[in-house]
């Protein structure tokens, strides 16, 4: 059996949204090495991140829903970037606000930003200059 080296983050309120990224992600990604995660609460994706860094799992990406009712998908951002600023973060939405992702962008907080809904390829376009930076 392979070992687990590396993770994806997907985090949306929304569980079809997560089972759909999931479906795709998994066509580009060795999932023998690589862990999918999935979180409808971001809190307790921020604790799952933690965790996986604690236990030296390399987090390849994490993408991120902008509405949530916990806190909003730049909220998540900041707080991920905050303790862990190496990470790559993709931002995906049908209703984000431009002054927020501007101050992400500015910030040189997010890597990519997918609108929903989106078709597959715009998400392995998004995805792909990522996943071939994996050393």
């Amino acid at each position: 059996m392979d070992e687990i080296k590396y993770a994806v983050v997907c985090v949306d309120d929304d569980p079809f949204i997560l089972q759909m990224l999931g479906f795709q992600l998994g066509k580009i990604l060795d999932q023998k090495c690589t862990l999918l995660e999935y979180f409808t609460d971001p809190f307790e994706a921020l604790l799952n991140i933690d965790q996986l860094v604690a236990d030296k799992i390399d987090i390849i990406f994490i993408i991120v829903d902008y509405q949530m009712p916990q806190m909003t998908g730049a909220q998540l951002i900041r707080s991920i970037k905050e303790k862990h600023p190496e990470l790559k973060c993709v931002m995906l939405s049908g209703q984000a606000n431009p002054v927020s992702l501007d101050g992400l962008v500015k910030d040189n907080l997010l890597d990519s930003f997918i609108s929903k809904p989106w078709d597959e390829e715009v998400l392995f376009n998004a995805v792909r200059p990522i996943i071939e930076n994996i050393p």
